[in-house]
């Protein structure tokens, strides 16, 4: 059995709208994430390519944990339309209540859950005849929607994943199907 890629995916460091539970837009790492990624820093992670989400937030990440991260378009967050910078209470509750039930659903006219992981799953394609260990720094939906991807899980699980910020997952492809590795 022999391993065809190492893939360590890294999620983002604290942000204001993560601490005030706001859809995020493309803001910078606050303090608490800024001390996270520097604490961070030195992470033992082999790996050959390293590539970080377009926001600021994932490239600073990337920064401060020491790596000369290529951006990656693919890697970029979900799309949360018009409800971008928003809290949940300023949300309609009966949309947030469809996009929360319904992976398929945009009621922000954004991205879906569903259109996401499909995004990832691309992505995650891309990755089998390239280099053989990776780091990419991006978004706990990312990680979502790529965990749903390689265990092929289905979307309305996506929010029963929790990924905390600058947490590490592993996941590794070899015999034609990705696996997640725990620690």
């Amino acid at each position: 059995m022999t391993e065809v890629v190492r893939l360590t995916l890294v999620s983002h460091a604290m942000t204001d709208a993560m601490a005030a539970v706001r859809f995020p837009a493309d803001e910078p790492l606050n303090d608490a994430g800024r001390r996270q990624a520097e604490a961070a820093a030195g992470l033992d992670i082999p790996a050959s390519v390293h590539l970080a989400g377009p926001e600021r937030r994932a490239r600073r990440t990337a920064e401060l944990l020491g790596l000369a991260a290529t951006t990656e378009p693919q890697l970029a967050d979900l799309d949360c339309g018009r409800w971008r910078g928003q809290t949940l209470a300023a949300v309609p509750a009966a949309d947030l209540e469809v996009w929360l039930r319904n992976p398929a659903a945009a009621p922000h006219g954004g991205e879906s859950i569903v259109d996401l992981t499909g995004r990832v799953a691309g992505w995650l394609v891309s990755l089998i005849e390239g280099p053989s260990r990776i780091v990419a720094v991006t978004h706990p939906a990312v990680i979502r929607a790529a965990i749903l991807a390689a265990l092929d899980i289905p979307p309305k699980s996506f929010w029963r994943i929790d990924i905390a910020p600058v947490s590490q997952t592993t996941m590794h492809y070899r015999n034609d199907r990705w696996t997640l590795r725990l620690p």
